[in-house]
């Protein structure tokens, strides 16, 4: 019946809302839960990162000194990663395996914080109706992760702090600690100076992440079946996480290489990335692609390990008492 003399329908204010409210409201309450899930995500990675280079860092330490030990024939510094140990500690004590770490640690807070971030967020745009992601979305929800750390965290941090554990084995060493060392790389190469390596670090990090997210998600799925909502076990975590963690060694640990001297205080040898590998293969031979693999090996394994055990319990424990 027309009330309003105009030919509009009368609407009961005690009506029930149209659909298109309630599924505005829903959309609305939607947004809030996904970007809710990124700010838990961007927290959980910021703690997961502190925690985890603080027990690993040793192991990380090792392997950039064989990587960056070139020196061909019997000049070589270290016969391999327990002699580098010995060699550190009886040079410069237990202190001197944790050379760099508060470099590390500065940078590694960010760099979980994006990664595990961005991935909720790259997540949340690409998961289907059941809550899950197929293959190929798995590896470019990982890859994106791994080159927005490799752009806002990973490269800067990484090139100082193998400056400074190259820095170390110098015969005067230069830098006195983190802030000094930075505003020395700053005022002698400028911010590019920071940014070395920045090619090779995003090509690592996004095959990186690729690969173990991608390796993480497939077997938690697996593990899963049929109820997706499933808590998976954090010793299971941790063993998915040491299997995503190998599968990314051996993947990429020729990239990581080449990351690396193209980071060290020798740069400037290297034109480019490219020329660098060329430079590598043609001097020392495809196995030096490989230097660094064993140390590299046992603490990604550890470190991937522990991250996803301390990440997934954090956000276990958001999603109990942070329901927005």
């Amino acid at each position: 019946m027309d009330r309003s003399g105009n030919g509009d329908t009368f609407r009961n204010p005690f009506q029930r809302p149209n659909a298109h409210l309630m599924a505005a409201s829903g959309q609305q309450h939607a947004t809030q839960l996904t970007s809710s899930k990124t700010l838990k995500g961007i927290i959980a990675g910021a703690v997961t990162g502190g925690l985890e280079i603080c027990i690993t860092f040793p192991t990380e330490y090792v392997k950039t000194q064989l990587q960056l030990d070139e020196k061909l024939g019997s000049q070589k510094r270290y016969k391999g990663p327990i002699d580098c140990v010995k060699v550190t500690v009886k040079e410069y004590g237990v202190r001197g395996l944790y050379r760099g770490l508060s470099v590390l640690l500065y940078g590694s807070i960010p760099k979980s914080a994006v990664r595990f971030g961005s991935f909720e967020e790259f997540k949340k745009q690409m998961v289907g109706a059941n809550g899950t992601l197929n293959g190929h979305q798995r590896l470019i929800c990982g890859l994106g992760a791994g080159i927005s750390e490799a752009i806002f965290a990973v490269t800067p941090m990484e090139t100082i702090k193998v400056k400074f554990i190259n820095d170390q084995t110098s015969p005067k060493p230069h830098y006195k600690g983190f802030f000094h060392g930075v505003r020395c790389i700053v005022r002698e190469q400028g911010l590019r100076g920071c940014y070395q390596g920045l090619t090779a670090t995003m090509i690592k990090q996004g095959s990186n992440q690729a690969i173990r997210f991608f390796v993480m998600e497939t077997l938690k799925d697996w593990y899963r079946g049929d109820d997706k909502q499933m808590k998976v076990p954090t010793l299971v975590t941790g063993l998915f996480g040491a299997i995503a963690g190998t599968a990314s060694v051996y993947g990429n640990t020729p990239v990581d290489v080449v990351k690396t001297r193209m980071q060290g205080l020798d740069a400037h040898k290297y034109k480019n990335t490219w020329d660098c590998a060329k430079q590598i293969w043609k001097h020392e031979g495809p196995r030096a692609f490989y230097k660094g693999t064993v140390p590299r090996l046992s603490r990604v394994t550890l470190d991937v390990a522990i991250t996803f055990m301390i990440y997934d319990n954090f956000m276990h424990y958001f999603n109990k008492v942070w329901k927005t």
